[in-house]
C-alpha cells in the first residue's frame, strides 16, 4: 500500500471524519493509467460543487494515478470539508483535505466466470433527493446492509429505499434484461451513481427505472458492476432469510454485457458460456 507520510493520520476536528462531510473516489489503475478517469473526476467535482467544498486542483488530482506503478492496482482519494467549524454549521473558509492511498488488486475472475449468488437485505435506503448519485463519505447505510449476512456464498445485498424499489447492492450497481430490455435503477432519491454505470448508459440502450423487486422475478439476465471489480453475472437470488427466489443459467446475453463493461475496464472478454 503506498500513502503520502503527511496523510498518515486525521486530526479529530476533521469533517470528514467527524460528520461524514466530504466525498471519496475509488479508481482501478492499470499500470499508471487510471480507468474512467475523466468521469471519476466529473463526479467528484459534482460532489464538491453540490456539499460547497473547494475542487483540490487538477495538477495536484492527475498526477496521482502515475504513483501507482506497474501492474493493477486501486487508487482510494477522500475529499473532506476539512478541519473546524461549530458543531454541524460548517466555518466560512474551509480548506478541504485530500487523502489519498494505493493498493495491489487482483479482481475476482471466478466471479466473472461463474457468476454470483446474491440476496435482498432488510434495510432500506433513506430517500433524499439532494445526496441521491453522490459518493459522499455517510455510507452508514450501506455498513448495516452489509453486516446483514457472513455466507462467503453470498457475494451482494440487494438494496431498495423506503417506497420499495431496487436501487443498488451494498457496493456495486444493479442491471437486469426484462422482456429484451436493459434496465437499471433510477437514482433520483438515493444510491451511489457508479462511473461504469455512467459509461454503459452512454454506450448501451439502457433504461434507467423505478421497479420494485418483483422486476427480477421475469428478469433474463441480472449484472452487478462498478468500476473496479468489473461486473457479475448473478445466477442466484435469495430473500433475506436465505431462501432462493430466483436462478440464472448463463448465457450469451450475460457475456454481451459483460464485454461492453469489460472493454471499458481492460478485462478479458468471452468466456464461454
Amino acid at each position: 500500500m503506498t500513502r503520502p507520510p503527511s496523510h498518515a493520520w486525521v486530526p479529530v476536528d476533521d469533517r470528514g471524519l467527524a460528520y461524514g462531510d466530504g466525498l471519496f473516489e475509488t479508481v482501478l489503475v492499470r499500470d499508471g493509467e487510471p480507468l474512467l478517469w475523466a468521469r471519476h473526476m466529473a463526479r467528484l467535482a459534482w460532489g464538491c460543487r453540490t456539499l460547497g467544498i473547494a475542487m483540490p486542483a487538477s495538477t495536484v488530482l492527475d498526477g496521482l494515478p502515475g504513483q501507482a506503478g506497474a501492474g493493477l492496482r486501486v487508487l482510494k482519494l477522500i475529499v473532506t470539508r476539512g478541519s473546524g467549524g461549530r458543531g454541524y454549521l460548517a466555518p466560512s473558509s474551509a480548506e478541504p483535505r485530500l487523502l489519498w492511498q494505493v493498493d495491489d488488486f487482483t479482481p475476482q475472475a471466478q466471479r466473472w466466470e461463474s457468476g454470483v449468488r446474491v440476496r435482498h437485505c432488510r434495510l432500506a435506503l433513506g430517500i433524499q433527493p439532494a445526496l441521491a448519485g453522490l459518493k459522499h463519505l455517510n455510507r452508514l447505510e450501506n455498513v448495516l446492509a452489509r453486516g446483514e449476512w457472513d455466507d462467503p456464498e453470498v457475494a451482494e445485498g440487494l438494496l431498495r429505499d423506503s417506497r420499495g424499489n431496487l436501487v443498488e447492492a451494498t457496493c456495486m450497481n444493479l442491471f437486469w434484461r426484462r422482456h429484451g430490455r436493459l434496465e437499471t435503477p433510477r437514482l433520483d432519491g438515493s444510491g451511489v451513481a457508479g462511473t461504469l454505470r455512467a459509461a454503459l448508459l452512454e454506450r448501451l440502450e439502457i433504461s434507467e427505472v423505478a421497479r420494485g423487486p418483483e422486476a427480477l422475478v421475469d428478469a433474463e439476465a441480472v449484472w452487478l458492476g462498478n468500476s473496479v471489480q468489473g461486473v457479475w453475472p448473478v445466477v442466484r437470488l435469495d430473500d433475506a432469510e436465505g431462501s432462493p427466489l430466483g436462478s440464472w443459467r448463463l448465457g450469451r446475453a450475460h457475456r454481451a454485457f459483460q464485454d461492453e463493461a469489460h472493454a471499458l475496464l481492460g478485462y478479458p472478454a468471452r468466456f464461454s458460456s
